[in-house]
């Protein structure tokens, strides 16, 4: 391996680098990016119980922003419910918003690197490419196996950097369709929430007797 490495060039580098790093954020993404954490499935039933018995104190909803991002949405909502049907909403979007944002956290930095590592191996192989035809040019086309050998090492970057865009393609879309299923999950939830509270889809009404 080491030897694929150094016969590869000083462009082998970069595509290390790239390596590494995409390495890193897939174990933190799926460590991240998942649905039990961000969105436990009984936890709108929960809040539904103790909405119906009367018990959302202050107390239990700075502990529900604390539990997960599902959490700290509802808990938002929840602040915001004697304010009307209106406002409950766009606090709950303005929270989803920075959610949502916090969970496609690294992805960029994926799709950068699934589209800059072909190129960079397409680089390594120009210029070992070059120095192939610079051989020829001051030894000649006699020694067909050094010729050979030199085509050899400079087509390993373009490998070496395919072999990091397409792992790091499928994860980036991979992790992109995770964040939208959460984000679906989350709206869901907070529908339903707003629901509960102000009763129905009707537009600025609050709960009766509010």
């Amino acid at each position: 391996m080491q030897e694929f490495v150094i016969s590869g060039g000083w462009m082998m580098l970069p595509i290390l680098l790239c390596s590494a790093v995409a390495l890193a954020i897939v174990v933190e993404r799926f460590w991240t990016l998942r649905p039990s954490r961000l969105a436990p499935p009984d936890l709108l039933e929960r809040v539904q119980r103790r909405w119906q018995q009367g018990k959302l104190d202050q107390r239990y909803i700075a502990s529900l922003r604390e539990q997960s991002p599902l959490g700290q949405i509802l808990a938002t909502g929840l602040l915001n419910a004697s304010r009307g049907r209106d406002i409950m909403k766009e606090s709950i979007q303005e929270t989803a918003a920075q959610v949502v944002h916090e969970l496609e956290r690294f992805l960029n930095t994926l799709g950068t690197i699934a589209a800059i590592t072909p190129l960079l191996g397409l680089l390594g192989t120009v210029i070992g490419m070059i120095d192939v035809f610079s051989a020829i040019m001051i030894h000649g086309t006699g020694d067909a196996s050094r010729l050979a050998g030199g085509i050899s090492q400079a087509l390993i970057t373009t490998a070496s950097g395919l072999t990091v865009a397409i792992p790091a393609i499928f994860f980036h879309r991979f992790f992109l369709r995770r964040v939208d299923e959460i984000t679906i999950s989350m709206e869901q939830a907070s529908i339903h929430l707003v629901d509960l509270v102000h009763g129905g889809r009707r537009e600025g009404g609050g709960r009766s007797g509010s």
